[in-house]
């Protein structure tokens, strides 16, 4: 099975609303499975591996696309009750940004402290985390006055570019 097929295939997989197909033949296996709830799929694809004797060696292999889909069931999302943090108002809030990809630390080193937390009050000058990319650590500053309502991201997780870091209630 080509790249361009297992494209295709996931392109009808999407549409159709399944969370999972697995296909297998002598030359390889192919496992798709929608995550529940979210709009990621993972795709796997592996060739059967040699056969050494009577016993037949895999072959591992990392996922090949990680593509968008919609979710299998919009019903239940839509019938799930909305948590008290998504109903609260932000708009009066700044937000503060990653500005690159990469890993987000709340402190230098896991012994200490964070460089911010809820309630604190920082300055335009203030570093309030660094995002490690690439084997260097880049401090994020935080470019704005007031006081910190929220951290967004845990310790130690991936960001993508632009994603809210902290929301900031500016000081009058």
């Amino acid at each position: 099975m080509e790249f361009d097929q297992i494209k295709e295939l996931i392109k009808l997989i999407q549409g159709s609303g399944v969370g999972e197909f697995k296909y297998e033949n002598e030359n390889m296996k192919v496992s798709i499975r929608a995550k529940e709830f979210t709009k990621n799929t993972e795709v796997i694809v592996q060739p059967m591996g040699t056969t050494i004797g009577n016993m037949q060696q895999p072959m591992q292999m990392a996922p090949v696309a990680n593509v968008q889909a919609p979710v299998a069931n919009n019903e239940a999302l839509q019938s799930t009750p909305v948590a008290k943090e998504e109903e609260e108002d932000t708009s009066n809030y700044i937000e503060i940004k990653s500005p690159m990809i990469g890993t987000f630390y709340r402190s230098s080193t896991p012994d200490k402290p964070p460089f911010v937390k809820v309630g604190d009050v920082i300055g335009p000058d203030d570093t309030v985390c660094l995002i490690e990319a690439m084997k260097l650590f880049n401090e994020v500053k935080a470019e704005v006055s007031g006081r910190i309502v929220k951290v967004l991201v845990e310790d130690a997780s991936p960001t993508e570019y632009d994603q809210v870091l902290f929301l900031v209630d500016p000081l009058a």
